[in-house]
Parts: structure tokens; sequence; C-alpha cells
């Protein structure tokens, strides 16, 4: 945020809300955004996390979004963030060796009707639950002997069902996007989306009829960092992007939950 801030030419006192999407924060509470706040020294502004798995990005834009068109804040700083390897079975080598660790934020500012978030669509199916979860932690299921002798505080995943779910519910919604903004394949500058699995990336390029030279992709460098993917991936690409470019993100993550954005990109 720090290096946002700079990049923008801004002070932390001109931000006005700070959303933290995660499902790995530092505690339960306070929120890890409250103790972004107590590292920029900024006080007295909406401060929370959101927890929606890999989808979390997305869920955040789409609230700091409507923070921004209340009126009522102009500068709302969206975060995604997750520290994997804290979180994951070394045992398990179906599923660490996917994960990674990163963060990425973005500055949502108020503009022209022509430029930024132009739509969004966001999902979720509770038939994800037992497909991929962490058992123990929770209300439901304190930290106790048992749990942690049961190893019930790691990530869990069905890996193969939750392809198959991905595989579907990520183009799908790419493509809803897409027809709901009378969308085509040539329309389409770039694809930027979570970055989970190279097949499921592919099956969503292909439905937006687009290429791959048209898609971010960083999972062989980071592998799978959960809220930190896309804007990991608008960090490492945005001198790519042209003012007017249109944009489309996408996402699938725990829950199940999903979505998609499109965006104009407005420099």
């Amino acid at each position: 945020v720090k290096d946002l801030l700079k990049k923008r030419g801004i002070k932390a006192e001109e931000i006005d809300a700070i959303i933290c999407a995660t499902i790995t924060p530092d505690m339960h509470f306070p929120s890890t955004a409250n103790l972004v706040c107590e590292e920029l020294g900024i006080r007295d502004i909406p401060s929370f996390d959101l927890s929606a798995a890999c989808s979390g990005f997305l869920y955040a834009m789409e609230v700091g979004a409507g923070f921004i068109k209340t009126g009522l804040h102009k500068k709302v700083v969206v975060i995604g963030a997750d520290k994997m390897s804290a979180i994951m079975d070394y045992t398990d080598r179906n599923n660490c060796i996917i994960f990674g660790d990163g963060a990425g934020a973005a500055l949502l500012e108020p503009g022209s009707d022509e430029f930024g978030i132009i739509d969004s669509v966001l999902k979720s199916d509770p038939v994800g639950k037992d497909l991929i979860y962490m058992k123990a932690g929770g209300s439901k299921y304190p930290a106790s002997h048992a749990s942690i002798e049961n190893r019930e505080h790691y990530f869990v995943q069905d890996g193969k069902s939750v392809f198959k779910y991905a595989v579907t519910r990520m183009a799908d919604v790419a493509g809803e996007i897409m027809k709901r903004n009378d969308l085509h394949g040539d329309d389409v500058a770039w694809l930027i989306p979570h970055q989970a699995n190279r097949r499921i990336i592919e099956a969503t390029a292909n439905r937006m009829d687009i290429g791959m030279d048209k898609v971010t992709m960083n999972i062989e460098y980071y592998g799978n960092t959960t809220g930190g993917t896309i804007p990991l991936c608008l960090w490492e690409w945005e001198k790519t992007f042209k003012k007017g470019d249109n944009l489309v993100f996408a996402a699938f993550g725990a829950g199940f939950t999903w979505g998609a954005a499109y965006v104009k990109w407005a420099y």
C-alpha cells in the first residue's frame, strides 16, 4: 500500500477506506485492514477484512466501488493478500506445492462513466463447503488439543472435484459478463484470471474466444496466491495496458465463490 500511495503521489491521510480480501488474516480480530491502517498511521476511516477466498479481490472491488458510488468516499484502497504457507499441510503433496504467498493493492477513485469498473457478476454456492476448507480454528471447531493432534488447522482440498466446478463456473461467468455488455473476443484486450490452474484459465479464454496471448498468467512463478493473484497480475502487466482497453477479471474460490468484472482501463 505504501508503494501504491507513492506511485499515485498521495498521502496516507487522503485514503477514505481500506478493504482487505484475505482468508489468512494476521488474527481473527482486529482485522488485517485495521493493522494496515496502523502501519500507515491512519485513523478514523472504515477498514475491514472480507473473506471470499480466491474470489476475494473481486468481491472487495465491488464493495469498494459501492463506497465510491455513495459519493461519501473518494479514495478506497482494495487489498488482496494471503499467506497460504501459514495454513498448508506440507505432508499433503497434492496441494502444498500449488500455493504461494502474495499481496497486491489497488486504489479506487471516482471517474467518468466510460472508464473504470463497468460491470461485475458475483456468485456463490455452498455445495463446495466440504470440498475446500479449513475445519478448525473458528467458533464451530475451536482450537483444542484434539484439533491440533488431528491436524485440523490446515487447508484441505479435493482437487479433482473442485476442478470440475471451477473449470465450468469461471468460464461461464466470464462469458456472462461479456454477453451482458455486448463484448466479443476481439473487443477484449486482456483476460486477468485468478491463477489457480492453467487448464481452468485456458477453458475461460476459450469460452471468451480469445487467444492465450491476451491472458495474464504468472502461476508458474508465484503459484496460487489466493486473494493476491489478480492484483499481482495487475501490477505485473500494468505497463502493457492502454487507456480504453477492455479488461475482464475472472475468479473462482472456496465456498464456492466466483465472479467476473468488466473494467475499462482509465490510463
